[in-house]
């Protein structure tokens, strides 16, 4: 007997899981913060060589268009004067005075940023322009390396060693690591400090996460899960707010990171997962965890239900080679399934991190732009609680990969004037995609069999932390073409939401236990729903399936 079958008396979502529900979730802001802080941290001003014959300290002022036709060489591909050649000339009165442009070019070796929107950012500081472009899209990339490293090093350490104590862990090292990147003196130092803080982040949500669903009936997991990440969109607005008070890069970064000081005395709050407490064989910390839920919740649980909470193993289960990664490639229909929902991981990560980062590119007020990417979050999963258990998985992935697709591929058709054209564009697909990442989560779990979910869905997740990888060097092409980057995720969501046609559905259907289910599961041969049945299969919140007449 396991804890599932404490809850029909404990409670699916009382007093007690509600509280510590609410706990759990406002981590999620901080976690919100430090993932889209590159906005700002690496925020590219406005910026023009610096001449030889001004001083180390000139200023982004306009210059009249002469000095701008006599000092630098037009960019045609971008319309615009080059930010990053200049004209070689001994720029004296004479020159000047001649009116003849110089014909060759040199590359710039200094340069002025305009402060008007960001009093400095990491660009600014390190001259991180131009030739060292790439080192702005890399940090970010290396930050979802430390996200990737995070999700693999302390998810299995949570499952080791307890959710407690590595949510902990993670946040103090959080904490320690954030302050470091704020006061970093270099690049290096920098970047290396946000890897940690990135890994970090899959130690305080993940963990906060499991502990979530871990403790809440079935019946209540898709609510929680879609309330967590609203959490996180919170979180991601007031990323702005930070920005706004903070427009200097080393007081923003210290600013994001210390609330995280403040989740330290959850501590005495947050207990440890009574179902990890079980699975550890831990019986009586579980049946104390689980006797102060009880209290809370005012209820009684019976006696002899918590006797028997841990059943013993069977020995034909103790000899069992564990599955691997492998089995998932060894049948045709396994490996279809698979493949199409790794891609679909890789594409949903990669966008929806690609336009969340992509903001400042768009032309307009950045914070606006900011705000409102994080804002159409939340009827986004509104959209997930109303329709994911009406209207299937199936069709709420395939429907959104494909409209984000289309919203993306459309800006490219918008003219350059038309600006606010391009933003809503953008922020129409980022809402799209932000509901199919959410149904991935889910319609994920449910294609693989039992046996192999967890192995499954941790597979999934290093593709879709890829995509986050990818996604910083997609929106780098962008100083090439402004729509390129918009081009390219808009392009990958519609493959993926045509690719996605071909998954089964899994609403309303028994679920694959053993590798041979998963793969019959969806095959076009099986007959289900036939008149001669007139039955439908169903699970219990046990797994166990159980045949009802239809009504």
């Amino acid at each position: 007997m396991g804890y599932d079958e404490v809850l029909p008396h404990l409670g699916s979502f009382g007093p007690y899981q509600r509280r510590i529900f609410f706990l759990v979730c406002l981590p999620a802001i901080s976690c919100a913060f430090h993932k889209l802080a590159g906005v700002f941290l690496l925020a590219k001003p406005d910026y023009r060589c610096l001449m030889p014959f001004e001083a180390s300290n000139a200023t982004f002022a306009t210059s009249p268009d002469f000095l701008y036709n006599m000092s630098y060489p037009w960019d045609a591909l971008n319309n615009k004067w080059s930010t990053c050649e200049r004209l070689e000339t001994d720029f004296t009165a004479e020159y000047f005075d001649s009116g003849r442009p110089a014909n060759t070019t040199v590359s710039c070796q200094k340069w002025a940023y305009d402060d008007s929107k960001y009093e400095s950012s990491t660009v600014t500081e390190w001259d991180m322009v131009c030739t060292k472009s790439w080192l702005t899209a890399t940090s970010d990339s290396l930050f979802m390396v430390g996200v990737l490293l995070g999700s693999i090093i302390f998810g299995h350490m949570s499952d080791k060693m307890g959710r407690k104590p590595i949510f902990f862990a993670s946040l103090v090292i959080q904490v320690v690591f954030g302050v470091l990147a704020g006061i970093a003196p270099e690049y290096i130092t920098y970047t290396i400090s946000r890897i940690v803080v990135g890994a970090t982040t899959s130690g305080v949500f993940l963990v906060a996460y499991v502990l979530a669903m871990e403790m809440v009936g079935p019946t209540w997991r898709l609510f929680a899960g879609t309330i967590m990440m609203m959490f996180f969109s919170l979180g991601y607005m007031l990323t702005a707010a930070f920005a706004y008070f903070f427009p200097g890069w080393r007081a923003l970064q210290i600013a994001l990171t210390l609330p995280g000081v403040l989740f330290l005395c959850y501590w005495w709050f947050i207990p440890e997962s009574a179902r990890w407490l079980l699975s550890k064989k831990r019986k009586q910390e579980a049946i104390d965890t689980i006797q102060k839920a009880a209290i809370e919740n005012k209820v009684t649980i019976p006696t002899e239900v918590l006797d028997n909470l841990i059943e013993p193993e069977k020995k034909e289960d103790m000899d069992k080679p564990a599955p691997s990664l492998f089995d998932l490639f060894r049948y045709p229909n396994l490996r279809k399934k698979s493949l199409l929902i790794f891609f679909d991981w890789f594409v949903n990560s990669g966008t929806y991190y690609g336009l969340s980062w992509n903001t400042n590119n768009l032309g307009g007020n950045d914070l606006l732009n900011f705000v409102i990417s994080g804002a159409v979050e939340i009827p986004a999963y509104c959209f997930l609680l109303l329709t994911l258990n009406r209207w299937g998985r199936k069709t709420i992935l395939c429907g959104c990969m494909l409209m984000a697709g289309t919203m993306l591929l459309l800006t490219m058709a918008v003219p350059d004037t038309q600006n606010w054209l391009i933003v809503l564009l953008a922020m129409l697909g980022k809402l799209a995609i932000t509901a199919s990442y959410g149904t991935i989560y889910i319609f994920s779990a449910e294609q693989f069999p039992t046996v192999i979910r967890n192995v499954g869905i941790g597979a999934a997740s290093m593709f879709a932390r890829v995509g986050g990888i990818l996604a910083p060097y997609f929106n780098l092409l962008g100083d090439i073409w402004k729509p390129f980057p918009l081009i390219i995720f808009g392009a990958m969501a519609f493959a993926g939401g045509l690719l996605s046609l071909f998954l089964p559905e899994t609403l309303n259907r028994t679920l694959p236990d053993t590798i041979a289910d998963g793969e019959r599961f969806g095959k076009k041969d099986l007959v289900e729903g036939t008149a001669e049945e007139m039955v439908e299969l169903k699970a219990d919140t046990n797994g166990d399936v159980k045949k009802t007449e239809e009504a």
